[in-house]
């Protein structure tokens, strides 16, 4: 079992899928990625998160995200599920869902946690940027629904901060104040780099508009 750490480049893969075989970095190319792992198929709350990702689909297609999923059973299942998913969820599932019966992907992310289960995967979210860096990780419980709201929040966030090369402060969604990061020190650059300007409450606490 490996340790990914943030940073770290994630593990590449080849495994079946509910679309087929997918060589993982292959399939991600230059998108982004959220990775998200569920302990088996045709589990209720896991059903609804399934779904809800599908409805969300263009929203991530926004954010050039690939959304993919992970549970321990295998491709036929994986189709089968998703017909009751379409059905009870009144989506489309267009993203793959990978079959990991041999536990191959589950071992190289970490997700079997064995204080909660020595078989199946914990509900782990992995959010992936272009160059398969691991830019953010989530757990849940077993029992607990995933916030896909959070996830798009701080997809925005990951992605502002990467453009704009700034922070983003509690709870901040896109169109709010970000705030400079102590790294940028130097008054001229910050003022090339912001000619908007900015307000700063405190010396180390410095928000500026994006606009």
């Amino acid at each position: 079992m490996s340790t990914l750490y943030l940073g770290d480049t994630v593990p590449d893969f080849q495994q079946d899928s509910s679309v087929g075989p997918i060589q993982f970095h292959q399939w991600a190319a230059d998108s982004w990625v959220i990775l998200f792992s569920h302990p088996a198929d045709f589990t209720p709350v896991c059903t609804t998160e399934l779904g809800l990702t599908g409805r969300l689909q263009e929203e991530f297609a926004k954010r050039n995200v690939k959304p993919i999923a992970l549970s321990v059973d295998d491709a036929d299942s994986h189709r089968s599920w998703i017909k009751d998913i379409d059905e009870t969820q009144q989506t489309a599932i267009a993203y793959p869902i990978i079959a990991d019966k041999d536990r191959k992907v589950a071992q190289l992310f970490d997700m079997i946690h064995p204080n909660q289960s020595t078989t199946v995967t914990v509900r782990s979210v992995f959010i992936i940027d272009p160059q398969k860096k691991l830019r953010l990780t989530f757990t849940y419980p077993l029992s607990i629904g995933r916030n896909f709201d959070e996830i798009l929040r701080v997809i925005d966030a990951l992605q502002t901060s990467d453009q704009h090369g700034v922070a983003t402060p509690g709870n901040w969604r896109p169109g709010g104040d970000v705030i400079i990061p102590l790294t940028l020190q130097d008054d001229a650059a910050i003022k090339a780099k912001f000619p908007q300007g900015y307000t700063a409450p405190k010396p180390y606490l410095r928000y500026v508009s994006l606009g």
